[in-house]
């Protein structure tokens, strides 16, 4: 008995998706989903927030399908997507918290290397544990690699005011690994 069996491609759950076809949608949810989910909690306050940021992320995504083009990375488009869903996140819940700018911090330690030596679940829960303002520029500049000038665009704050909020970001990271041993 000879069974045929479709599998399905990236360019087929593609076209689906453009289609508005459910299973081709549920396909590309299953398939990035779970590393969608890491970027979302390293912005969220708790795993809640993390999953309504990936299911609003996947929205934008499937609304926005037509315009990804299959020459580039279908991950990195869909992480650009959640990542900038999580400023407009950052963005709506903290539009009226003060900042403080760079000038008012006073030689902080940089402390690049303090995060070798715990582990990196650990890591994230100690980054979700920072305030939201922190936390943001923290992923931003750190994971992402943006600029303080990129993210002060971004964030719609001072480039000193990303500076300072890094640099507090770094000062409670170091304490609370200081704190659970590491």
């Amino acid at each position: 008995m000879y069974l045929s069996f479709k599998l399905e491609t990236e360019l087929d759950i593609l076209q689906g998706c453009r289609a508005n076809d459910r299973t081709s949608q549920r396909l590309l949810y299953e398939q990035y989903a779970e590393k969608m989910l890491q970027v979302c909690l390293r912005y969220a306050d708790s795993y809640d927030e993390a999953n309504d940021m990936l299911l609003e992320g996947f929205m934008k995504v499937f609304l926005n399908i037509g315009k990804f083009q299959p020459h580039h990375s279908l991950e990195s488009w869909i992480r650009r997507i959640m990542i900038n869903n999580a400023i407009d996140h950052y963005r709506k819940h903290n539009k009226h918290k003060k900042h403080i700018d760079i000038e008012l911090v006073h030689d902080l330690p940089n402390g690049d290397d303090v995060l070798q030596h715990i582990h990196s679940k650990e890591i994230l829960a100690l980054v979700q544990e920072l305030p939201n303002a922190y936390r943001t520029v923290f992923n931003l500049y750190v994971i992402e690699g943006y600029s303080h000038r990129e993210i002060g665009k971004m964030l719609g704050i001072s480039e000193g005011t990303s500076k300072s909020n890094l640099s507090k970001a770094r000062l409670k990271l170091q304490a609370a690994i200081k704190k659970i041993g590491g």
